[in-house]
């Protein structure tokens, strides 16, 4: 009775983690049921086998065989050795085949279990952005956003496109897909779908301050018509979601309210992606090229020049222009034809 009232409060206990709607996460669900039980094969004759000989072999027990010269048993060794080994050998195999099938960089080639992706559906991007410590959400293709806020039509493919603003967090929708990091001037991706109509928790799984508590926001799976409701009215909020006004949007806040955006500045996800969205820092990929072209100053001419040349021709960075030497000045040094 004390075990059974222990137990009450758990009936309380969300189990989305293990009851999913969406097919990735269903995936994930039977894979952690399936390593559970391969291995409670081996545990679970250990136990009762432990409690046996307790109690077979007690004390008080003067009918139990005693045989002290006793030391070996090839049947018995086979048995301790041999079924330990065979569950290790289907575990890795399960682990790796759904390693590679549910890895979330790989597009989706299913709806569920039941309904192969066709060909021609493209899926819907979502471009995902970590602030502290609210998310925004980014549609290029429809050029809407949203704080704290996400949708999706139920049975489309959703590509995941994941960064962060300052601080490493974690993209975790429990009822669609594992959870994967968002990491700044980094993107990470995820590909899942929601089979069933609702509304679904999404959080930060990654401790990143003060607000990481409140970092919080509601998922909504709706029928394609109510998506397309969805969209109008995030349009018809007239908000524009510029620079400045992500620059403002990106300072620290709890509890950020439900926002929605009608238009988007284009390149604004890039520019967040490149830690550039303030237009006086120059764009981690621009340094990146400028890096692969040989890097600036005489340092980096000479150690470029000293290379030897795969073409007959190549050029490489030498200068730039600065908003303190907006005249140019640029110079392009460019290896002459042998």
């Amino acid at each position: 009775m004390a075990l059974l009232l222990a137990s009450l409060p758990l009936a309380a206990c969300n189990t989305i983690v293990m009851k999913p709607h969406g097919d990735i996460a269903q995936q994930q669900s039977q894979l952690i049921v399936t390593a559970v039980v391969l291995m409670l094969l081996i545990v679970v004759p250990v136990i009762v086998l432990t409690l046996l000989f307790a109690w077979r072999y007690r004390q008080a027990n003067q009918a139990a065989v005693y045989t002290p010269e006793w030391d070996h048993s090839t049947r018995l060794e086979l048995v301790i050795w041999g079924a330990p080994l065979l569950i290790i050998i289907a575990l890795g195999a399960i682990t790796w085949i759904s390693t590679h099938k549910l890895d979330p960089y790989r597009p989706l080639q299913r709806i569920d279990a039941s309904r192969p992706l066709a060909a021609d559906v493209m899926p819907l991007v979502v471009e995902v952005v970590a602030l502290d410590w609210k998310w925004l959400f980014v549609y290029p293709e429809l050029g809407i956003a949203t704080v704290n806020e996400l949708a999706a039509p139920v049975d489309r493919p959703i590509e995941f496109r994941i960064t962060a603003s300052t601080v490493m967090n974690s993209f975790y929708i429990p009822a669609l897909a594992g959870q994967i990091y968002a990491m700044p001037g980094m993107q990470t991706k995820l590909h899942g779908v929601i089979n069933t109509a609702g509304v679904y928790d999404g959080f930060s799984a990654n401790y990143s301050g003060q607000g990481f508590s409140k970092m919080r926001f509601k998922f909504l799976g709706m029928s394609p018509a109510n998506f397309d409701q969805w969209v109008t009215s995030a349009k018809a909020s007239g908000d524009l979601l510029g620079r400045s006004e992500y620059l403002k949007l990106e300072k620290p806040s709890v509890a950020e309210p439900v926002r929605h955006f009608a238009s988007v500045d284009t390149g604004l996800y890039q520019a967040i992606l490149n830690r550039c969205v303030d237009s006086s820092k120059m764009c981690m990929d621009q340094m990146m090229a400028i890096d692969a072209s040989g890097g600036l100053g005489k340092g980096g001419i000479a150690g470029l020049s000293a290379k030897p040349w795969r073409d007959t021709q190549r050029t490489f960075v030498a200068a730039l222009c600065t908003p303190s030497n907006p005249g140019g000045n640029t110079l392009v040094a460019e290896r002459p034809q042998p």
